[in-house]
């Protein structure tokens, strides 16, 4: 078994090869249920926005370095805090999803290509494939075996963004209140 480091945990890498270093099985990608700990960039210490950094690897969601000011409300550590919630929640579900989309992609092509007497890979050691119709039945069959666990994450991710959008605009109103005081007690002198 080979593990792999990455910014957000580790991946146990399982693959049996034959005698001829082909693969013997489709891989298999452990994702341990860890915390997203964040990306492994890092803004100057003197940024006053929020950052976002390369894809990653796993979710092909790009991360965010959220900007923590100073003079941050109480308010407004809430919405930073969610906001934070909601993207470790999405990139833990994008990269587990896309893991078992891979995994289980590549059992369907070796059981495919089993069933029709060919390896893995042909004679020049290119990994062999099927075809469009073939892969349509494995995408279609994907698809509607995690309907439920889709709609479950949709479900979620409307809530959180329904939470988000209502703190942002509390800090919002917030804000312009607290502009319009300063701007009144300095009209006003």
């Amino acid at each position: 078994m080979e593990t792999v480091a990455w910014p957000y945990g580790v991946l146990e890498l399982a693959s049996s090869r034959d005698l001829h270093g082909n693969d013997a099985d489709p891989v298999t990608i452990t994702i341990p249920a860890r915390v997203f700990k964040g990306p492994a960039f890092r803004p100057p210490a003197h940024s006053r926005h929020d950052w976002i950094g390369p894809p990653d690897r796993l979710s092909n969601l790009r991360p965010v370095i959220f900007h923590v000011p100073q003079d941050e409300s109480a308010l407004e550590r809430r919405l930073r805090e969610a906001r934070q919630d909601t993207q470790a929640w999405n990139q833990q579900f994008w990269a587990q999803q896309n893991a078992s989309f891979q995994q289980e992609k590549e059992e369907f092509i070796y059981s495919r290509l089993k069933a029709k007497g060919l390896a893995v890979r042909d004679e020049t050691g290119q990994k062999a494939t099927l075809n469009a119709e073939e892969m349509a039945d494995f995408y279609k069959d994907f698809l509607s075996k995690n309907f439920r666990k889709h709609m479950r994450y949709n479900r979620d991710w409307y809530k959180r963004n329904f939470t988000i959008t209502f703190l942002m605009g509390q800090v919002a109103l917030v804000r312009a209140l607290r502009w319009l005081r300063w701007k009144k007690k300095n009209v006003g002198d």
